[in-house]
């Protein structure tokens, strides 16, 4: 096999080695059935097994308790910021978004279409370098939900505090650092993410709601966008991406098997520290985008001296076996994703081109 490149792709991003040679070792045939898990019906043993699986094994890496579901479809996040307000936002309810990067953006927009939308907080402008301080942020007592997006994949910031909203429900689009920090996900009524980052490869996103919050959602919708459809047939109302659903549970045993979220944090946090030490000590050549408490574990961001150089940059990096780092195009820069499936090697390796890179220009 030709040797493989350092991935820091934002998604879809770098997936284990390990999991990579199972699915291939298993697309051809599966579990000794004569065929590929890609040609089986969604409506056979071995697929209600995955999902059940599946859904098993993230509410237990989550440490979540009974009372919560998981639920498996496709369409991305972004299906999401619709599907949410439509269960969620009902006529004349307000629902209160915080934002602090692009996709939180995206979010609001599309509950826009639907039912009233208030921006409870917003980093915006200051180009956010920053996310909004949720200790100083009022949420009214009668809000229909507060959304918030956990970790921003474009600018590379987090929140590192989680808002106290009460009794009205927090919804949060965790993309970009789902099972990658501790977090008490106790705290959330909803949580989604596309798969793409840390849970498996594009084509598949994880709900988990409670079981409280799935009752309350709208029943003047259509099926295919309830919630509560997808519940009641345990994510298989209509065909699921199922090798999506395969990678991603080869994914959660394989996130169980280095030591859960625990260990993957320290490890996360060891890995984004090489890259920000050179950032940091660099004299001024390499400048984070994001205040430094803001800073996220998952995609660390920067700018060079001009824009040319940073092409070079890339150029430089691309010739040595570097993959995605560059910035998103809505702002420019450089971009290292650093999620759970890449290796401290590659991180390693990063830090010393930066090195390089440095003393040649």
């Amino acid at each position: 096999m030709q040797a493989r490149l350092y991935n820091f792709n934002p998604g879809p991003a770098a997936l284990p080695l390990s999991v990579l040679e199972e699915v291939r070792d298993t697309t051809v045939e599966f579990g000794g059935r004569g065929i590929s898990i890609m040609e089986m019906s969604h409506r056979s043993a071995p697929v209600e097994a995955l999902a059940a699986t599946a859904e098993q094994l993230l509410l237990e890496l989550m440490e979540l308790p009974s009372g919560y579901r998981v639920l498996f479809m496709g369409g991305g996040a972004s299906m999401q910021f619709a599907m949410l307000p439509l269960n969620l936002l009902a006529e004349g309810a307000t629902a209160d978004y915080i934002l602090s990067g692009s996709f939180s953006e995206k979010a609001v927009q599309e509950a826009r279409f639907i039912g009233q939308t208030r921006i409870a907080g917003s980093t915006k402008a200051i180009h956010w370098r920053q996310v909004p301080d949720v200790g100083n942020i009022a949420i009214p007592s009668d809000s229909a939900y507060v959304h918030i997006t956990t970790n921003n994949t474009i600018e590379g910031s987090r929140f590192n505090a989680i808002p106290q909203t009460g009794s009205v429900p927090l919804i949060a689009d965790m993309t970009s650092d789902l099972l990658s920090r501790r977090i008490d996900y106790r705290q959330f009524d909803m949580i989604y993410a596309g798969a793409q980052k840390n849970i498996g490869p594009a084509g598949i996103t994880a709900v988990i709601l409670s079981e409280e919050l799935l009752a309350r959602c709208s029943k003047q919708i259509p099926l295919i966008w309830r919630y509560a459809t997808y519940a009641s047939n345990d994510s298989l109302y209509n065909t699921p991406p199922v090798h999506s659903l395969y990678v991603l549970e080869r994914m959660l045993q394989w996130t169980k098997q280095q030591g859960g979220i625990g260990h993957l944090e320290e490890r996360n946090r060891a890995k984004a520290a090489l890259l920000y030490s050179v950032i940091d000590g660099s004299g001024g050549f390499y400048k984070g985008m994001i205040d430094p408490e803001h800073r996220s574990d998952m995609n660390v961001t920067w700018r060079l001296p001009s824009e040319e150089l940073e092409r070079q940059f890339v150029l430089e990096a691309e010739q040595r076996g570097f993959v995605g780092l560059a910035g998103h195009r809505s702002v420019g820069g450089l971009r290292a994703s650093v999620y759970n499936a890449v290796p401290a090697a590659a991180c390693e390796a990063l830090a010393a081109f930066m090195q390089a890179f440095m003393g040649r220009h």
